[in-house]
Parts: C-alpha cells; structure tokens; sequence
C-alpha cells in the first residue's frame, strides 16, 4: 500500500505538472539560468558545509513542525495518526520545495503547510470529519491545479500589480506578525505565561541575536544570524527549564505516510466552502512570497512562473490529502530570511534544495522531527518577529511603484486599513464567514481588489471610451498593471 502511495505522488507531479514546463521557455522570467546567474562563487552549486548550513537553516525557520503538531495536540490525534500527519507534511513540503526549486517556480522558496488551515483542521478533526477535511483540501487543489493548467491564473492581470502584490506582502507580514507576537510575549493577557521573565528574555534576546548579526554583522555571521539566534535561544531556554524532550522518546526512528488514514473520503458542503476559501488565502499568501523573493533577488516575476509554481503546490495539496496532511504554501518567514541574511541576493537555490533533502529525511524519521518540536515558542517568535518586519517592508516597496494619485493611494490606505483592523473587528463571527473575514490576507486583498476596480479601473475606463480620438486620455501607470491600461491586450 505505501510503495502504491509513492508511485502515485511521483505520477501526479510528473504527469500532471511537469510537462508543462520548459526551462528557457521564453517569458518564464527567472527560469533561464542565462537571466539569472547563480553569484555564490565556485561553491554556490557545491554540497559545501556553508550551504548545508544555510539549508538546515531554513529547514529550522521554516517552523514545518508547528502546524501539524499543533493541530494533532488541539485535535487529540492518537500517536498513530499524530505522527502520521507530521510524517506526511515532512514528506510533501520536502518534495514540493525540491521540485519547485529545481523544476517550476525556481525561486528560493521553502513550501510548508499553511496556517490558514490550522483551524478548519482542528474543527473537523474534533467533529470527526477529518475525511470530509482531506476531500476538500483534494477537490479546492485539483480546481486550482486545473486553473493552471489551462493558463486562466494567467489573464488574471490584477493579480499581478504592484498594488494588488503589495498588498498581498505587506497583509502576509502583518498576519505572521499576530501568530509571532504571541509565541513572542507567551500567549495573550490572561494567559499564565504572558509576560514571563523568562519568555520575554528568551525571545527578546533571540530577536536581539537575529538584527544585530543581520543587520551590523558581515559574512558568516550575517548568513548564520538565524542559526545562530535559534541555538542560542534554545539553550538559554533549557537553562530556564523550557525545553521538555519527552516527546522525542515516544517517537519511533522510521516512519511511512498511511494511504487515507482517516478513512474513505467524504463530502461534505459545510466543510468545503470554508476549506475552499482558506484556499484562495494560501494561494494569495504564495503569491506575496513569489513577488518577494524575486524583488530581493532583483529579478522580475512572470506571470508563467506564477502558473507553474501555483501548480506545483495544488499537485503537492493533493497528493498531502491522500496520505493524512494538509495544503501547503510557500513559507513567508523563509523569504524574510533570505532579506535579512543577504542570501536573497546571491540568487542561489542550493541551500533551500538542500532544505528540501533534509525536510525529506525528516519525514521518514519521526524522532528527528520530533527533536524539532522541542524548540521553545519563545525562540520562534524571536526569530519571526524580524522576518515578519522584513515581508511588511518588501509590500511597502512595492507599493512606492504605485502611480502618485489620490484615488490609487486612497485605495492602497483603505486596503490595508481594513485589511489590519476589520478582522479583529468581527472575531465574533462563526463558520466560513470567520475564515474569510477574521483573515488579514483575504480582506486586504479583496479590499484592493474591489476599490481598485471601483475608483480607479472602472472611471479610466468610462473616460477612455468618452474621450474623443484625436485626444490623448492620460493612462494608469503601465507598471501599476491597474486603471484602462490593464485592459488593454498588450
């Protein structure tokens, strides 16, 4: 049964995915190694132990253990079927990354489960609907994977804007920002642990650790700084007794990934539409890590190289369900990484395909990814709060592209405004109306979307067709990619 799973996972991503792409296809940006050229020196291909560094680096940040270990602890999951779902995310974030790396976005992106499923899974889980869970996630990736496919993702121009892929960055910062403040400070006020001294000194020293060596060290302690802060912070924690390595013995040294372990699949409405909508969150949130991972790397992001890489991930969503995990993304903590170590700007994928082997590995040893767990989550918030700063700042750049007028500037200040606030302004809601307006990401981008089109795409519009044909009707910036210009065929 498990060698029939493993073929299955290698036919869907060969079959299904890789025979639309082409390496030096022209138009797929970054894809030709002739446009961007690896700049790390005679080593930057190399298994060389600098690049095995910054890979398990990446495979530390990328924090691919939280998600499942959270969600199998909230759910109460037996052993079995805990670690099969951590297994299961190991194997598909490891594969996914490999081939997306290698074959697809070719991108320096980490993938990992997303978080906007995090809730919906504990929810199924406690109802035991764990299979209608796992049938939604199928059916939302294979409806994204045939969006890709047939290339309709790509005359999504609006996507692809400055403003809209802005947005979308600055949302993705804020949103990591709430899950880093709370490992940050301990929890929430109320909490037993809010505000410990000994949390607080954890974490304000791991995130001290982190800018200090990012921002005023050079070479290898600039490229460490994550590292460096994560093991740092880790043994001043188990100096102060917050490190607990019992869930390290009860895990086994090998394990496989279980064919549909929660049983048949079924549907179920009340449980897709929500699922499908938390979709559409994680494909936004790729979109922000695509667009800035190719502005620290100076390169520009076409719209074939969104294709493919949103493709890839649909195929690794689907093939996540059939063994016990969830959808996964590209991880956004990752690219704040590569900005703050400078890795970004050597335009190299070694580390993170090394990250992909590791993640693979850790897959099939339990006890390995087990000993990952253990890291406090004052050391992760430590080292997000950085990284999260880091995506806020790549969407503000972005967003200075904008054209300089007052209905597109009024639209990026309103986007974010409700972008930040509304959510937690309507915290109270219940069912698919929460996932999607309790989600910064979501309301940011539809925001933008709906006020773009409102304000600025539908009256350049109406004033293009009204304008006599000898005069000239000033255009929205073709950069901006929004207004009457974004509706011409170019």
């Amino acid at each position: 049964m498990l060698r029939t799973v493993r073929v299955s996972v290698f036919s869907v991503l060969t079959a299904g995915v890789w025979p639309c792409v082409s390496w030096k296809e022209k138009g797929f940006g970054v894809s030709d190694a002739s446009q961007v050229p690896e700049q790390l020196g005679s080593g930057s291909k190399k298994l060389t132990p600098k690049n095995v560094l910054l890979g398990l680096q990446h495979v530390l940040v990328s924090n691919v253990w939280l998600d499942p270990v959270f969600v199998a602890g909230a759910i109460g999951l037996p052993i079995a079927l805990s670690s099969n779902m951590i297994n299961a995310i190991f194997i598909v974030s490891g594969l996914v990354t490999l081939v997306q790396a290698t074959r697809l976005v070719r991108l320096p992106v980490v993938q990992g489960p997303s978080a906007a499923f995090d809730a919906l899974m504990i929810a199924a889980g406690t109802a035991g609907m764990l299979g209608a869970a796992s049938s939604s996630i199928l059916i939302a990736s294979l409806v994204f994977l045939l969006l890709c496919l047939t290339g309709v993702i790509e005359r999504m121009r609006f996507l692809f804007s400055p403003m809209i892929s802005g947005v979308v960055m600055f949302m993705v910062g804020v949103a990591l920002s709430g899950f880093t403040l709370s490992e940050f400070l301990g929890g929430a006020p109320g909490d037993k642990t809010f505000a410990d001294p000994h949390i607080l000194t954890v974490s304000i020293l791991t995130t001290a650790i982190v800018l200090v060596l990012s921002l005023l060290g050079k070479g290898l302690l600039k490229s460490f700084s994550f590292l460096i802060a994560l093991v740092v912070g880790t043994v001043v924690a188990a100096a102060f007794g917050m490190v607990d390595f019992s869930p390290v013995a009860s895990k086994g040294w090998l394990g496989l990934p279980t064919f549909l372990p929660y049983g048949p699949f079924t549907f179920d409405w009340k449980i897709f539409i929500p699922f499908f909508i938390a979709y559409m969150v994680a494909v936004m949130e790729a979109l922000g890590v695509y667009q800035a991972a190719s502005e620290i790397q100076g390169t520009s992001l076409e719209r074939k190289q969104v294709r493919y890489g949103l493709a890839g991930e649909a195929a690794g969503s689907a093939i996540s369900s059939l063994i016990g995990g969830f959808t996964t993304t590209a991880y956004p903590q990752n690219v704040g990484l590569l900005n703050l170590t400078g890795e970004g700007k050597l335009r190299t994928r070694t580390p993170v395909i090394i990250a992909a082997v590791l993640l693979l590995i850790l897959g099939f040893v339990p006890k390995a990814g087990a000993l990952l767990s253990v890291i406090p989550s004052a050391v992760v918030g430590g080292i997000f709060l950085p990284a999260a700063a880091s995506l806020i700042v790549t969407g503000l750049r972005a967003l200075r592209k904008v054209a300089d007028d007052e209905r597109r500037q009024t639209v990026i200040g309103m986007s974010l405004l409700l972008g930040i606030a509304l959510p937690k302004a309507l915290s109270g809601l219940t069912g698919g109306a929460s996932v999607f307006f309790g989600n910064n990401i979501m309301v940011g981008v539809f925001s933008a979307i709906i006020l773009n089109a409102l304000f600025v795409a539908l009256p350049d519009l109406v004033a293009k067709h009204r304008a006599p044909a000898s005069v000239d009707v000033p255009a929205a910036d073709p950069a901006d990619g929004t207004g009457a210009a974004a509706y011409d065929e170019r």
